[in-house]
């Protein structure tokens, strides 16, 4: 009997999970994106996710979402209403207005990324919205016609968080960062369009140098588009250097070395912004998203906006005013909402959002 006992727990050994060390990184905190597994796991390690948003950080994994008091403010959803989240990303936002169109009420939510968009949807599910209350689509925003049959011929309220998500950029392998090396991908759907790198070799250079003035107000754009237009670059490490070596004979001479990095470190940051523009075609889904806009907001519909730079500001203010010269809005908002200095402090990533809201003409049934 002992032997056999012996053997089983033998054979039970043997089919036991391997012990995995844990990860091992220098320094207090891990750095790279892939040593930061607590932060990617919440579920486990919801105190480890606090401490780090307490230091003014964003967990490895996870989006913020900005003005949160300030959007329910202005959309004032409300039970039994069917509204949009047109960019659901982690769901930050999604989360909120679904706890208040409870009940009857249903959301629909829609992005481009495969990756992110599964992740999200089980997370939202987890915390019991199911059935029809959540409609998850994977599509482009600027196609929320398509759903207006399903949603009764139009939206009570439409939410537009615009950019990319913290979950985006934080992952060296989506290519969004000069930061951590990647490839120079840059693409919202991976399985769509060109990447970046490919974007470089088929521009001319006077299109690049426009390309930089566009999408992200580049002062070097004359400079940068000498530099990279043609080259084959694989990497971000690769296209951050390239960057640094164009900028060096610019900086004059003597230039205190904390002014030449905060120089350097805006440039870095324009360039991914103007190149993940052109790959992912923002402004021109943008403006097809503003002119279908109307059409899908009920009377009285509520719409917010959430914008990170100017040329996606610019559209949305010219494009309000516009439908409130019309007759299409009955009120628009008359300046851009900034997030609160709190906030600001807390999330430094929200700094830049501008948020802007419109409230279509005629009165809700």
């Amino acid at each position: 009997m002992a032997a056999s006992g012996h053997a089983g727990q033998s054979a039970m050994a043997d089919d036991a999970v391997p012990h995995q060390r844990r990860v091992r990184y220098a320094g207090t905190h891990p750095r790279r994106f892939e040593e930061k597994y607590k932060e990617r796991d919440p579920a486990r390690h919801a105190d480890e996710l606090a401490k780090v948003m307490q230091r003014g950080q964003t967990p490895a994994g996870m989006h913020r979402p900005i003005c949160v008091a300030e959007i329910l403010a202005v959309l004032a959803p409300q039970p039994g209403e069917v509204g949009l989240d047109a960019t659901l990303g982690f769901g930050g936002h999604a989360q909120e207005l679904l706890a208040r169109i409870q009940p009857g009420g249903r959301l629909f939510a829609v992005d481009v990324d495969p990756l992110e968009l599964p992740r999200t949807e089980a997370r939202l599910r987890a915390l019991g919205f199911d059935g029809p209350t959540l409609t998850v689509r994977r599509m482009n925003f600027a196609d929320m016609p398509a759903l207006l049959p399903e949603a009764g011929g139009g939206f009570d309220f439409v939410l537009a968080d615009l950019g990319v998500s913290s979950m985006q950029i934080d992952n060296p392998a989506r290519g969004f960062t000069f930061k951590a090396d990647g490839p120079l991908d840059l693409r919202l759907d991976p399985g769509s369009g060109e990447p970046a790198s490919t974007l470089l070799l088929r521009l001319t250079r006077p299109q690049l140098r426009e390309l930089l003035v566009d999408n992200a107000d580049e002062p070097h754009a004359v400079a940068l588009a000498a530099a990279l237009q043609g080259q084959y670059i694989e990497t971000t490490a690769q296209l951050a250097e390239q960057v640094r070596a164009a900028l060096m004979p610019l900086f004059h001479r003597g230039l205190p070395l904390v002014e030449r990095q905060a120089e350097t470190k805006k440039t870095l940051q324009r360039t991914f912004q103007a190149l993940r523009i052109a790959v992912n075609d923002e402004f021109g889904v943008l403006d097809r998203f503003l002119a279908a806009l109307p059409g899908c907001l009920k009377p009285g519909g509520r719409v917010a906006m959430l914008s990170f730079h100017s040329g996606e500001d610019r559209r949305v203010k010219k494009a309000l005013q516009s439908g409130e010269r019309a007759g299409v809005f009955a009120r628009v908002s008359p300046e851009a909402v900034r997030p609160s200095f709190d906030e600001r402090r807390a999330n430094p990533r929200s700094s830049s959002a501008k948020l802007r809201w419109a409230v279509k003409a005629g009165r809700a049934a």
